[in-house]
């Protein structure tokens, strides 16, 4: 049994006018201690879908439809008491600033044990203790020292670090990571991914990691998902959708990538915008920036084919250069 099912999910934000579909028919597993990758442009859904896994999703938005099974449960069945029982304790999410994560009035190890004392029957002096030895696990110097510290005596990586550390300190089997590094400069960036793949190979932890960066995702993941308007159009192992894509939003997106660009030039880019959820075009969603658009893709949206390791939706999928 896989840790985490999501099972052709469906999210709706009901307006005054209209309801919006914000995913439709999104489908993945996550294994124990694997690195899942969830990779668009902003507004693809890869937030909602994160979201959504811990029932996160802020009125009027809610899950019309699908199954979202986790460790042999159906989370769209639980009860808000139920659901606070896993969230923050099984499964934990690090956000991508951490100075709107940590609370600045209080200390570094004030929030660590409040995760603790909320989901476990501790001891005050064990919850310290769990809480310094989990700073140290990552990497944090002189973690008894910075236990007893405000969020603003730390530098932005070092808040960064203690954010993964209380995402840790429950031990949850998941974590889910949305856009971890994009208040970090490249630097801390490099040793921040570096920590989270350490620790998912030495915890067995399962990792969902968010980014807009096709780069990121092929050095930190083991499959990966490529999403647009709110639907997946491309998963498989990362390998192969870095090597061998087959939907033309992904070629797009490793020919943006900086290395992809001659020194000097203007880098590449897709044409056009991702589309707002009113206007989301009939048939293919990324029609109007395809530079591969045939007529069956204005009109009927593509159902999934099986390639190898590869599940893509694209009437016109094929590799690159064929």
């Amino acid at each position: 049994m896989s840790l985490l099912e999501v099972k052709n999910l469906e999210v709706r934000f009901a307006m005054r006018k209209e309801e919006l579909v914000a995913l439709r028919d999104v489908s993945f597993k996550v294994e124990k201690g694997e690195r899942l990758g969830i990779v668009g442009e902003s507004g693809a859904g890869k937030s909602v879908a994160a979201f959504s896994i811990l029932n996160l999703i802020s009125k009027p938005g809610y899950i019309s439809a699908g199954e979202i099974i986790f460790e042999g449960q159906d989370l769209t069945k639980l009860s808000p008491q139920q659901m606070s029982q896993i969230r923050g304790n099984r499964i934990s999410m690090v956000f991508q600033d951490p100075m709107m994560t940590l609370n600045p009035v209080l200390t570094i190890g004030t929030q660590m044990t409040e995760a603790l004392h909320a989901h476990q029957d501790i001891s005050k002096e064990d919850a310290k203790q769990r809480a310094i030895e989990t700073l140290a696990q990552v990497h944090i110097p002189s973690a008894a020292t910075r236990f007893d510290q405000y969020p603003h005596e730390l530098s932005g990586g070092m808040r960064q670090r203690v954010v993964i550390a209380i995402a840790l300190i429950t031990k949850p089997p998941l974590i889910i990571a949305d856009e971890p590094t994009t208040a970090l400069d490249v630097t801390i960036q490099a040793e921040i991914m570096d920590l989270m793949m350490e620790l998912c190979r030495t915890s067995e932890v399962g990792l969902i990691l968010i980014t807009h960066d096709l780069g990121v995702i092929s050095q930190m993941t083991q499959r990966a998902i490529v999403m647009y308007a709110g639907r997946i159009v491309e998963e498989g192992d990362t390998k192969d959708i870095i090597n061998d894509a087959y939907h033309p939003y992904t070629h797009g997106l490793m020919d943006a990538l900086p290395q992809k660009t001659t020194p000097g030039q203007r880098l590449n880019q897709i044409k056009g915008v991702m589309p707002a959820l009113s206007s989301i075009p009939d048939g293919c969603a990324f029609n109007p920036r395809c530079p591969l658009v045939a007529d069956i893709c204005r009109t009927t949206i593509p159902d999934y084919s099986n390639i190898g390791s590869t599940r893509v939706a694209c009437h016109k999928a094929a590799p690159r250069g064929s």
